[in-house]
């Protein structure tokens, strides 16, 4: 199934926007378009903060990193300050992803 997404206003695409799209293209109600894109993300945000990657096939890899703890400088007054250890998500698209990205002309930088 293909979604069109040329119409959309903003470069960014919203959650608002994908559950419009689910109402429009695959015909729930708003009220359930809205219930299940807001299910979806709490349940990548749930997995997240629990520790746990979130691989969705075709699309790419959601994954927690936790970075050391490092000195750092404030870039305003060059005093030393500790930047403690912290836990970062990371994403990695899928090769799939990848290759529809560059097939697709948009020249980007990343």
């Amino acid at each position: 199934m293909e979604f069109a997404v040329e119409s959309l206003e903003t470069p960014a695409l919203t959650k608002a926007q994908l559950a419009e799209l689910l109402f429009e293209q695959i015909g729930l109600n708003k009220r359930e378009s809205k219930d299940m894109i807001d299910a979806f993300f709490d349940l990548i945000s749930a997995s997240l903060v629990d520790g746990q990657d979130v691989k969705i096939s075709g699309f790419g890899n959601f994954q927690i990193r936790t970075k050391a703890p490092r000195p750092g400088r404030n870039p305003r007054t060059g005093e030393a300050i500790p930047i403690e250890a912290r836990r970062v998500v990371t994403f990695h698209a899928s090769h799939k992803l990848k290759e529809q990205i560059q097939g697709n002309g948009a020249g980007g930088d990343a």
